[in-house]
């Protein structure tokens, strides 16, 4: 972030910026630890909600609102009418737990530790001026809609797909297994 301060006196923004990271880690960890589903779907709506105020707090207005919009606004609200809709158990689920925790948590915490050095690395002189707002709608709705309109529509397609292939789990479970739960 910017500053002018240096490391021993942030300010406000960079302290509510380190806060908010700190409950979206914690909020990202419940999601992938979490033995429910639908908590973890909802551990999963405050990370992303967490990011959205993460983009606020870097003048990024218009990439904030579209994190709402598309992540909280629609792939979750798929994500919960899949759960639903495949029937999956709302209390613990004993197949949401594959006993590899030890093996999952020293794979994380490697990936963890390369993605940190990586970024550290590479932007240790970068420092963003929050003063001056950096890139602006035009900018950025052309570089959307010329560079990455396809990879959004695949995105959309397989979103698609997926709620398509709950509903027929769902009508196979239901008329296979007489009451259709699992």
């Amino acid at each position: 972030m910017s500053g002018g301060n240096g490391y021993l006196s942030p300010s406000g923004q960079e302290i509510v910026f380190i806060l908010t990271g700190l409950v979206i880690l914690g909020a990202a960890v419940l999601c992938v630890t979490s033995r429910q589903l639908v908590h973890a779907a909802l551990w999963l709506v405050v990370a992303l909600g967490g990011l959205a105020v993460q983009y606020l707090l870097l003048t990024a207005e218009f990439v904030a609102w579209v994190q709402v919009l598309i992540y909280l606004g629609s792939v979750v609200v798929l994500l919960l009418f899949g759960l639903m809709l495949t029937r999956a158990p709302i209390g613990p689920s004993p197949d949401a737990d594959s006993r590899n925790r030890p093996v999952a948590l020293v794979v994380s915490l490697a990936s963890a530790a390369t993605l940190v050095t990586l970024v550290v690395d590479a932007f240790r002189t970068a420092w963003i001026d929050l003063e001056t707002p950096h890139g602006t709608s035009d900018q950025i709705g052309d570089s959307l809609f010329r560079v990455w309109v396809l990879p959004f529509e695949a995105l959309s397609v397989l979103l698609l797909a997926a709620l398509v292939g709950a509903i027929v789990l769902s009508r196979r479970r239901g008329n296979g297994q007489g009451n259709g739960g699992s």
